[in-house]
C-alpha cells in the first residue's frame, strides 16, 4: 500500500480526492490537512461531507511547521488541493523532503514564472520547478507523469478543451485562425469558500474572466494554437460543457475529422460520441470525457463535457498517481 496525504482536504476537490483514495485498493489515505486558520480544523471530514460517513471519518489536522517532516516520513505522495500561491510555497518543501507532489492548483501549470503576475496575481519564484513539472493531462503525457517528482494536474477547463482539440492539431486539420471556446462550469468549480456571487441562489448563468482567465494561456500553451476562451458560471452543482468553434484547413473532410479523433479511441475514459452531442447529465459524477462534433464545410463545432471535480480535478489526479505507481491509470475510477 502507498500512503497519500492531502493538504486542503476540506474543499470540494480535496474531499473528492479523499473519497477516491480511501476507496482505492492500493492507496491508503494517511492524513487530511487544512490550514491552521481554517474553521474546519479538528472536525471530521465526514462532518463536512456526511454522504461519506464511515469512509472519511478522519480528523482534519492543522498544517504547521512541525507537520512537514511528519507528513514526508509517513507519505509516499502528497496532494496539494490548495490555493495556487499556497501550492507554490508548499511544493518545494515537500520535494526537498523527498516526497512526490501532485498539485491540483494552477501553481505549476504555466511555462513561465512571468505569467503568474498577470494571470494569477502573485510573483512566482520557482522557474526551475516550472521547467521540471510534468503536466498532468493523462491522455497526452503519461511518460512524463510517470517519472516526474512534481505533477501539475491539468486544469478543469483545459482538460476538456485539450482533449477535444489536440487530435485535430496533431493531424494538421486546423486553419491558422483563432479557435473560440465558450465554456460553462457548475458552482463547485468556484470552490467552497463562501462568497455572495457563488451562493447557489445568487448564481445566474453569466460569463467571467473575459480575455484574461488563467486557463486561456494554459490551453494555448499545450495546444500551441491561438484560442479565445470565455468561461461561464452556471446554476448547477458540477460538470463542465464547452462549445468550441473551429475553422478547419482547406479540403478537410468529415472522414478526416473522424480519423483524427481515433487517436483517442483506445483511451478508457474518453467517449467519442460523433454527431451525438454531449451534455452535463452524461458526465456528472463520472470520470469520463465525452466529445461530439458536427461539421459544415470548413466550420467544425466540437462539444465536450466532463465532471469538473472528477476528470477535471480529483479523478485526473488519481490517474496521475496510478501512472506514477505503475498501476492501470483507471484503477479506482472504472471497473
Amino acid at each position: 500500500m502507498l500512503n497519500v496525504s492531502i493538504i486542503g482536504a476540506s474543499g470540494y476537490s480535496g474531499a473528492e480526492l479523499a473519497k477516491l483514495i480511501a476507496s482505492h485498493p492500493n492507496f491508503n489515505l494517511k492524513g487530511c490537512y487544512v490550514s491552521q486558520q481554517s474553521l474546519d480544523k479538528g472536525k471530521l471530514l465526514s462532518d463536512l461531507y456526511p454522504e461519506h460517513s464511515g469512509l472519511l471519518d478522519l480528523e482534519l489536522l492543522p498544517l504547521c511547521n512541525e507537520s512537514y517532516v511528519q507528513i514526508a516520513q509517513s507519505s509516499d505522495y502528497v496532494c496539494l488541493c490548495t490555493d495556487h500561491k499556497v501550492s507554490v510555497e508548499l511544493a518545494p518543501k515537500f520535494l526537498d523532503l523527498g516526497v512526490k507532489v501532485f498539485d491540483l492548483s494552477g501553481g505549476f501549470r504555466l511555462a513561465s514564472a512571468s505569467q503568474y503576475e498577470q494571470y494569477y496575481g502573485f510573483s512566482h519564484n520557482h522557474q526551475t520547478l516550472l521547467d521540471s513539472a510534468a503536466y498532468g493531462l493523462v491522455e497526452w503525457n503519461k511518460a512524463n507523469i510517470a517519472k516526474a517528482k512534481l505533477v501539475a494536474v491539468a486544469g478543469c477547463y483545459p482538460t476538456a478543451a485539450l482533449n477535444a482539440l489536440k487530435p485535430l492539431k496533431q493531424s494538421g486539420l486546423l486553419a491558422d485562425s483563432q479557435i473560440i471556446i465558450n465554456a460553462v462550469s457548475g458552482v463547485t468549480g468556484a470552490g467552497r469558500k463562501a462568497a455572495i456571487n457563488t451562493q447557489f441562489c445568487e448564481v445566474s448563468l453569466a460569463p467571467y474572466g473575459l480575455f484574461n482567465h488563467r486557463h486561456g494561456p494554459e490551453i494555448t500553451q499545450y495546444l500551441d494554437h491561438p484560442i479565445l476562451f470565455t468561461p461561464h458560471l452556471g446554476n448547477f452543482s458540477r460538470g463542465i460543457l464547452e462549445t468550441i468553434y473551429v475553422r478547419l484547413a482547406d479540403n478537410v473532410t468529415e472522414n478526416d475529422v473522424t480519423q483524427a479523433y481515433q487517436t483517442l479511441a483506445d483511451e478508457p475514459l474518453i467517449r467519442l460520441k460523433g454527431r451525438v452531442l454531449p451534455s452535463i447529465k452524461s458526465v456528472a459524477g463520472t470520470p469520463y470525457v465525452d466529445i461530439g462534433w458536427q461539421q459544415q464545410g470548413q466550420q467544425l463545432i466540437v462539444v465536450v463535457a466532463i465532471d469538473n471535480l472528477l476528470k477535471g480535478a480529483a479523478g485526473q489526479a488519481l490517474q496521475c498517481m496510478n501512472i506514477a505507481s505503475g498501476f492501470n491509470a483507471t484503477l479506482g475510477l472504472k471497473d
